[in-house]
C-alpha cells in the first residue's frame, strides 16, 4: 500500500502541504491542469523553489486576479461537483469543507446552511485543499499519517479579529489529536492545514513501518533563524513485516501500596486488554523502595487502563507515550517426548525460526504427573523439537 507521512513539525497550512506534494514528485504542470478544471477565472498558482533555513523546499503562491471570499459551503461544493476532476478527489475535497462547515456552525451557533467562509473560501483556499486531494491522487496515496501538530502560539489577525493562536476554528478541528506549541509566537497550522489532516489522515502519532521513496518539503511563509519553515512529506510502502505494531506505553511510580495489591493490579491490566505488564523496582523520593508499573497497551485502550491504574493503584500521575513494537510472527507446534505431548511456541520471519520454547504450563504439568525434575522436560521437548526441525 503506498502512503505518506506528514511531519509538522512547523505546522502545517494549505500551500504548505501544495508546495511538499509538488516537491516529493508530483508533476507541477499536471497539477495546475486539474486545478483548472475547477473553472476559477483569474486563479494561477506558481510553485518555486526556494530555502528556508537552508533546507531546499517548493513555495506555493496563488496568484488571484479578483476575488469575492465570503462563499457559502452549498456553493462551493457545487463547483467541485460540476467540475471534470476524478470522482475521489471530489470526494475528498467535499468531505473536508464539510467538515469546516459543520465546524464554522457551531463556533457562530447557525445551521451549517447558512455557514459562509471567510479566508478559506477564497480562492487561494480552494487551490489548496482541492489541489491537496489532487496531489495525493497523482501520486496514488492510498493513507495518510499524520505527525502531532505544532500549532504555533501568539495571535493572528483573522476576519472577526485578532485572535488568540489557535483560531477558534483550528482549535475544533484538532480537537482529540496529538498537539503542541513550539517555537516562534506565530501562526503554524492554520485551519485550512487542520482541516486538510483532521479529515483525510488515517492515523496520528509516530511515523508507520515504511520503506520511503520519496520526500518532498513545502514551505511555509516565514523564515525562522532558528529551525526551518517547513512541511515535510515521506513517501513510501508500508512495510511488508506484519510485526511491525504502533502501542502506547502508560508508566506509574508507586512506594506507598502493598505488594499484595501489585500481583492483583497485574492481572487486572492484562485481563482488561494490555499487551503486556512489568514492575520494576525504583527508589523513589527520601531513598524510600518502591517499582514503577510499565504497561504496554493498544493506543485504543490507552485511557481505559489509565483509569484503571488510577483506581487499583495508589499512583497520583502517569507517564503516556507512543511507541512502536516488532515481534516475531507466532505459532504452535507439538512434539512427542519421552514424558508426553508438549507445544512449543515458535517465532518465526520470513519462513525462518528466531526463537522457539516449550510451553512452561505443559512441562509443570507433566513433571508433577510423571515425578520427573521440570528441568528433564523441558530438555526433552527441546530436543525433539530441533530433531524434527533438522529433519525438514
Amino acid at each position: 500500500m503506498k502512503v505518506c507521512y506528514l511531519e509538522c513539525f512547523s505546522g502545517i497550512s494549505g500551500d504548505m502541504l501544495l508546495g511538499a506534494l509538488v516537491d516529493a514528485g508530483v508533476d507541477a504542470e499536471a497539477l495546475r491542469a486539474e486545478i483548472a478544471k475547477l473553472g476559477l477565472e483569474g486563479v494561477e498558482p506558481r510553485f518555486e523553489r526556494c530555502a528556508r533555513s537552508n533546507i531546499a523546499a517548493t513555495n506555493l503562491t496563488v496568484e488571484v486576479a479578483h476575488d469575492h471570499s465570503h462563499r457559502s459551503l452549498s456553493k462551493i461544493k457545487q463547483i467541485i461537483e460540476a467540475s471534470a476532476l476524478d470522482a475521489s478527489v471530489k470526494q475528498r475535497a467535499i468531505a473536508i469543507f464539510e467538515r469546516l462547515g459543520e465546524v464554522e456552525a457551531a463556533i457562530h451557533q447557525v445551521p451549517v446552511e447558512k455557514v459562509h467562509f471567510h479566508e478559506v473560501g477564497a480562492w487561494d483556499s480552494i487551490v489548496d485543499i482541492v489541489g491537496a486531494c489532487i496531489g495525493f491522487h497523482l501520486l496514488g496515496i492510498e493513507k495518510i499519517y499524520c505527525s502531532a501538530l505544532n500549532l504555533g502560539s501568539g495571535t493572528v489577525k483573522a476576519a472577526h479579529g485578532v485572535m488568540p493562536v489557535p483560531a477558534p476554528a483550528t482549535a475544533a478541528l484538532v480537537k482529540g489529536l496529538p498537539t503542541y506549541s513550539e517555537g516562534p509566537a506565530v501562526e503554524l497550522t492554520t485551519p485550512t492545514g487542520a482541516a486538510i489532516v483532521s479529515t483525510l489522515a488515517a492515523e496520528f502519532g509516530p511515523m508507520p513501518a515504511m520503506r520511503i521513496s520519496a520526500a518532498g518539503y513545502g514551505a511555509g511563509d516565514h523564515d525562522f533563524k532558528e529551525r526551518p519553515n517547513v512541511l515535510r512529506i515521506l513517501v513510501g510502502e508500508l512495510s511488508e513485516a506484519k510485526e511491525a505494531t504502533k502501542v502506547f506505553v502508560i508508566e506509574a511510580n508507586v512506594d506507598d501500596m502493598s505488594p499484595q495489591i501489585a500481583g492483583y493490579v497485574r492481572e487486572r491490566l492484562l485481563d482488561a486488554g494490555a499487551l503486556d505488564v512489568t514492575m520494576t523496582p525504583v527508589y523513589m523520593k527520601k531513598d524510600r523502595p518502591g517499582y514503577m508499573i510499565s504497561v504496554l497497551g493498544q493506543p485504543d485502550d490507552r485511557d481505559r487502563l489509565g483509569d484503571l491504574l488510577f483506581a487499583e493503584t495508589t499512583t497520583i500521575g502517569l507517564r503516556m507515550y507512543a511507541a512502536e513494537r516488532r515481534v516475531l510472527e507466532r505459532s504452535w507446534r507439538d512434539v512427542e517426548t519421552v514424558y508426553g505431548r508438549v507445544r512449543i511456541k515458535v517465532a518465526s520471519e520470513n519462513g525462518t525460526v528466531r526463537n522457539a520454547a516449550p510451553e512452561y504450563d505443559d512441562c509443570r504439568r507433566i513433571a508433577l504427573e510423571k515425578g520427573v525434575p521440570l528441568k528433564d522436560v523441558v530438555q526433552q521437548a527441546n530436543f525433539e523439537f530441533l530433531r524434527l526441525a533438522k529433519q525438514q
